[in-house]
């Protein structure tokens, strides 16, 4: 979507430009609960109750993690079908290990792709799995400016 985006210069002038930019609104619910709406869809985030909250919710450091998946999982899945390979039980794990000072944030991520296809389509799916990575997909992006990435492909 491009909307017309605000940058206040020193002077309080608005500078306008028109670039993609994306909104959430967020609703505090109560506890340590809050709602997300993005794009018509809701999100509910909560901690757990040993941190204060119901676990009503998915842990929003979590919610990273599912959109780093997400995001490359549709480049994949989109590439794939561009190079018209058949495959099928493809899912992501993430694993990240968050650091130990505050404010934690994970500092190594592996992601593992599972999928099953033809054998002679493995470097088909190296090429779909390299081309996020390094190209398309920008929640990889912004990790890989905070976070050793690793990625591993199992065939099964």
């Amino acid at each position: 979507m491009t909307a017309p985006c605000f940058i206040f210069a020193p002077d309080n002038q608005n500078i306008h430009f028109f670039m993609t930019t994306h909104q959430v609104s967020t609703v505090f619910k109560g506890g340590m609960a809050f709602d997300a709406e993005l794009s018509g869809h809701h999100v509910a985030m909560d901690t757990t109750t040993e941190d204060g909250g119901q676990n009503s919710g998915a842990s929003p450091k979590r919610l990273m993690l599912a959109s780093l998946s997400g995001c490359t999982g549709i480049d994949i899945v989109s590439i794939l079908n561009k190079m018209k390979v058949d495959f099928s039980h493809f899912s992501i794990d993430v694993h990240a290990a968050l650091s130990k000072d505050h404010p934690k944030i994970y500092d190594h991520v592996k992601i593992i792709y599972k999928i099953r296809l033809a054998e002679e389509d493995k470097p088909k799916m190296i090429k779909a799995v390299s081309l996020s990575k390094e190209k398309y997909c920008g929640v990889y992006a912004m990790f890989k400016s905070f976070a050793k990435m690793d990625t591993e492909i199992d065939y099964i």
